[in-house]
């Protein structure tokens, strides 16, 4: 994988953390992930006007991908709600990869070097550490059960989304298009069931929070996309899964976090796997 392409997706993987810690910070955390991405779609129309509309052949995805990341930022804000991100965080962004890895020679036919291979195992194998590592704190079998879910969403939409951003020709507008409709459907929801005076006061005490996380998620997001147009979508996707290192930094230095040393060599595992992938 060339260098270049490898330092972006580990700029998004920061800046995935980043939005992901928001969330979990805020004091809801359904609509906290709604104002993100609310954020996401602010931030896509005011970029829409300098990029090319998308390929005939990439709308279909990109409707789908709308319907799919309803579902995602849904499951997002109940994993936050019933575990903390020591946990949650590393099963969705850990599980993932393996799935897109496993099913990646079927769906789209790539192969992949037995040293990427090998890093996506080491990347994955380490994030699940992390999660087995915080299994004794106070989250649920719910939450465990949540991540899971959403892992399984998380590897669908990167198969849509890099299929779709390749049919697109051009990553950057596909990744924008993506961002600006999934608010409507996640505020419909929100409005009729926790009605529209509740949604509006967090919207006006949270839109600062909403629009940081969602300009963070569009780049994130839209770094991996133009990534799996120079790369195969399951060593992007693995690589991506470095963000835990990330949000293991927040965690500690600004969220104060305390973090036993398993959770440090964990990350080495990973950062070892992110090594992998670069020479592969």
């Amino acid at each position: 994988m060339p260098i270049d392409v490898v330092l972006l997706v580990l700029l998004g993987a920061c800046l995935h953390a980043t939005w992901n810690a928001l969330v979990k910070s805020g004091s809801d955390k359904q609509l906290d992930s709604a104002m993100v991405a609310m954020g996401a779609s602010v931030t896509a129309i005011a970029a829409l006007p300098f990029v090319p509309l998308p390929a005939a052949a990439a709308w279909p995805y990109i409707i789908t991908s709308v319907c799919i990341h309803f579902t995602y930022f849904r499951l997002v804000g109940a994993a936050y709600r019933h575990g903390d991100i020591g946990l949650v965080y590393p099963l969705m962004r850990g599980a993932a990869p393996l799935i897109v890895a496993i099913s990646t020679a079927t769906i789209l036919d790539e192969t992949l070097t037995p040293l990427m291979y090998a890093g996506i195992a080491i990347i994955s194998g380490g994030v699940l550490a992390l999660a087995f590592e915080a299994r004794g704190g106070g989250s649920t079998r719910r939450a465990v059960g949540v991540a899971l879910l959403n892992a399984v969403v998380i590897s669908l939409y990167t198969y849509i989304d890099g299929i779709g951003a390749r049919a697109a020709g051009h990553p950057i507008a596909y990744t924008l298009w993506i961002s600006i409709l999934p608010p409507l459907p996640l505020f419909a929801f929100a409005f009729a069931t926790r009605g529209t005076s509740a949604v509006l006061r967090h919207a006006a005490s949270s839109w600062k929070r909403g629009l940081f996380g969602g300009a963070g998620s569009v780049a994130s997001y839209g770094l991996a996309l133009y990534a799996m147009t120079r790369a195969p979508i399951a060593a992007v996707a693995a690589l991506r899964e470095t963000s835990i290192l990330f949000a293991l930094l927040i965690s500690v230095l600004i969220l104060k976090e305390r973090a036993g040393p398993w959770r440090y060599v964990a990350g080495a595992i990973i950062a070892a796997g992110g090594l992998a992938m670069k020479l592969g």
